[in-house]
């Protein structure tokens, strides 16, 4: 059954509060709130309905009645420019307009009656003494301040689902029923304001994810037939065209060096602090940074497929995925809110009957409606998670989802594949070993003479050793491949031979000494090539798998952060891998295992320590990492299958990450706490001052706000560079 999407921009959707209010408005409508999801840094709600009987102006519809504003949504939208002031600052001018009406109401009643009758500080009910205009003034700054509050109480009230909306209506209302205007007025405009910061905070937040969309060009030099340039959109070009790339511009898209060189910055796609040389056939990224030398480059992936916009669509869908933190602050406040209204309504209550005081109970329920206004609480974690997920975007980290934020934080043990993770993946010559009166340089160029028409990875590494060291080669006579042993060709006449150890042995060459020799060096965890004539061996060519410069440092890094166990899990032989292990100082090493084998690893790991997270190249060990409690792709850049199967990519093959990882998570998770407990206990120091009769409507709604500011800068220091 075919899947109709319906992608809306959503005004007003700026906390887990009018998410939860748009779940149960809308999701009653198309079935199930499942069919729905949410970006809340775009402030974007995707429909997903399994048949089109519902129309996208139903929908609007729905979304305006919990009081809110949809409007189908557009990639190509420009806010910035697309619409006036009004559009784009309505709620902070609301928010001034009422401050304004809140302090004309407050100077015309001092003029009038004088400053103590004024601000009701002779008991309640003083101030409705005040002049009409006075009120009407102080009714205005009510009306600007909840133009955005209002609309929702309703709906909660309707849904008999208690929010702070419906929370900060009630007392707005009864404090102007009781006559208390100016308070009225003031936690009108005070509330609108902790509104107008919270979603300048979401605002901050989100457009350190959006800065990604502006790395991506608006157009790219296509290349035509006869080499001229022709200016075009990225989303009209065909995989497989071929574009230019001027120096110092940016990589439209995807794809892979035709010709020219250059240094291309990729920070922005992997967190690279050095730009990366490019050749013919090396990878370039779209929103890369090209150096100074021009580049041909043919398209790999569509505009829309390119790294860049995977990584942008999914920083953005992270968000629905919540962490565990927020999750309970969710259910938390769906109890506490309820429970506020009725303590509040009990204490409006049931003290009068005994102790009469009518007014100054009512006024007492209406303080501690203001202050059990959960907004602070609500948006402590979001808020933190989403600037969280945004550092981690920055530092070319891709984490998918809240949900796996906090994760990092409570590991205890690390397994990390060798080939690819701990080493490079690409073999690089360790050891040349001429014998027999040859010197290195012979050898060597026989070797790279024999290699350079082979396209194996051993070949090309002996092939590179050999023009680093200066040395000059050509390519034999008669030269053959020997399928699946080696090469050989004639040099000056003479033949000479090129293989493995078992090609060695076919031609009955390996003498006492020979096989000494090879022993060694595969003891060593060395990858052996054997060079010889037809009458002796010439020599031996040691190749390994170059472990990461980073990694031992990494490891170690690892161990302050918290990691109390480290294991390298491998294919290879025992002997290799004891040597990467020796070099890396993993704790454990585990060889010589097929992927099933890896599985059971990792739940050996998991059943000993708890929270273990399995580090790998994201295809070949997908089902290991899927086991763990995290699986952490390496060197995920232009690497769908990577992407895929992780909870987390690094993008770079940059291994320092894991820890900053752990760092930045344990960071993450500390101000989440930070902010709950903040939040809590100004809520409980006010309740104590509310049944003591010392607050006030207007200092109850300034400490939340205060408590809301301190929550959103306390939050935001995560997206701080090295945060």
């Amino acid at each position: 059954m075919a899947v109709k999407h319906l992608e809306f921009k959503i005004h007003g959707m700026d906390c887990a509060e009018e998410v939860a209010v748009l779940k149960n408005e809308v999701g009653s409508l198309v079935g199930h709130s499942d069919y729905l999801a949410f970006d809340l840094l775009r402030g974007k709600m995707t429909v997903s309905l399994p048949s089109a009987t519902i129309s996208s102006d139903v929908i609007v519809k729905a979304v305006e009645r919990s009081g809110m504003r949809a409007e189908v949504w557009s990639d190509h939208r420009d806010e910035a420019t697309g619409h006036g002031l009004w559009q784009r600052r309505r709620r902070t001018i609301l928010t001034a307009i009422s401050g304004f009406f809140t302090l004309a109401g407050l100077s015309y009643s001092w003029a009038s009656v004088g400053l103590r009758a004024a601000l009701g500080s002779e008991g309640v009910g003083i101030t409705h003494e005040l002049p009409l205009a006075a009120r009407l003034l102080f009714g205005l700054g009510v009306l600007a301040g909840g133009w955005y509050v209002f609309p929702k109480a309703w709906p909660a009230l309707r849904r008999l689902r208690p929010d702070m909306n419906l929370l900060m209506t009630i007392a707005v209302l009864g404090a102007a029923v009781i006559g208390e205007w100016f308070e009225a007025s003031t936690v009108s405009f005070l509330f609108g304001l902790s509104l107008t910061l919270e979603s300048w905070s979401i605002g901050r937040a989100r457009r350190a994810v959006e800065a990604l969309m502006d790395l991506t060009p608006t157009t790219v030099r296509l290349l035509d037939g006869n080499g001229s340039e022709i200016v075009v959109a990225p989303g009209t070009v065909a995989i497989g065209s071929r574009f230019l790339v001027k120096p110092a511009e940016r990589v439209p898209l995807d794809g892979e060096v035709v010709r020219g060189t250059s240094d291309v910055n990729q920070a922005p796609i992997t967190g690279e602090s050095v730009p990366v040389p490019k050749e013919a056939g090396a990878q370039v990224f779209a929103g890369s940074i090209n150096g100074d030398g021009a580049l041909e480059v043919r398209s790999s992936r569509a505009a829309g497929d390119t790294t860049l916009a995977q990584i942008i669509r999914m920083v953005g869908e992270a968000q629905s995925r919540r962490a565990p933190s927020e999750q309970w602050v969710e259910k938390f406040a769906h109890v506490y809110t309820p429970v506020v209204l009725a303590a509040a309504l009990s204490v409006a209550i049931f003290p009068p009957v005994f102790a009469g005081g009518w007014g100054e109970w009512f006024y007492r329920s209406l303080v501690l409606l203001v202050i059990g206004c959960p907004c602070a609480l609500v948006i402590s974690t979001p808020v933190s998670i989403v600037a969280s997920l945004a550092a981690c975007a920055k530092n070319g980290v891709l984490v998918k989802g809240g949900i796996h934020m906090e994760t990092p934080a409570r590991l205890k043990a690390v397994a990390l594949d060798k080939t690819g993770t701990l080493t490079r993946g690409r073999p690089h010559v360790v050891e040349v070993m001429p014998i027999n009166g040859h010197t290195e340089k012979d050898l060597l160029a026989r070797a790279a003479a024999l290699e350079s028409r082979s396209d194996h990875p051993l070949a090309r590494a002996i092939v590179t050793h050999a023009r680093e060291q200066g040395i000059d080669f050509s390519a034999p006579d008669d030269f053959q491949i020997i399928q699946g042993k080696g090469a050989m060709g004639l040099f000056d006449g003479m033949l000479y031979w090129l293989g493995s150890h078992r090609y060695l042995e076919e031609r009955g060459l390996e003498t006492p000494e020979v096989h000494q020799r090879l022993t060694e060096m595969c003891g060593a965890g060395l990858t052996v090539v054997v060079i010889g004539t037809s009458d002796h061996v010439c020599g031996f060519v040691g190749l390994a798998d170059a472990v990461r410069p980073e990694a031992g440092r990494a490891i170690q890094e690892l161990r302050n952060a918290g990691i109390r166990h480290i294991v390298m899990l491998t294919g290879d032989n025992r002997s290799t891998a004891d040597q990467i292990a020796a070099q890396t100082g993993v704790d454990e090493t585990r060889a010589e295992l097929l992927p099933a084998d890896k599985v059971t690893a990792v739940d050996d790991l998991v059943r000993r320590y708890g929270a273990i997270a399995m580090v790998g190249d994201g295809v070949n060990d997908a089902p290991a990492m899927r086991r763990a409690t995290l699986g952490i792709a390496m060197g995920a850049a232009g690497s769908d299958a990577a992407i895929e199967a992780a909870d987390i990519a690094l993008m770079s093959d940059d291994l320092s990450k894991l820890p900053w990882l752990i760092r930045h998570s344990t960071k993450t998770l500390r101000i989440v706490r930070q902010n709950i407990a903040l939040s809590l206990a100004v809520k409980g120091i006010f309740v104590v001052l509310t049944f003591a009769g010392a607050a006030s409507l207007w200092a109850a709604i300034a400490a939340d706000m205060g408590v809301s500011l301190l929550v959103i800068s306390n939050a935001l220091r995560l997206t701080r560079p090295h945060a």
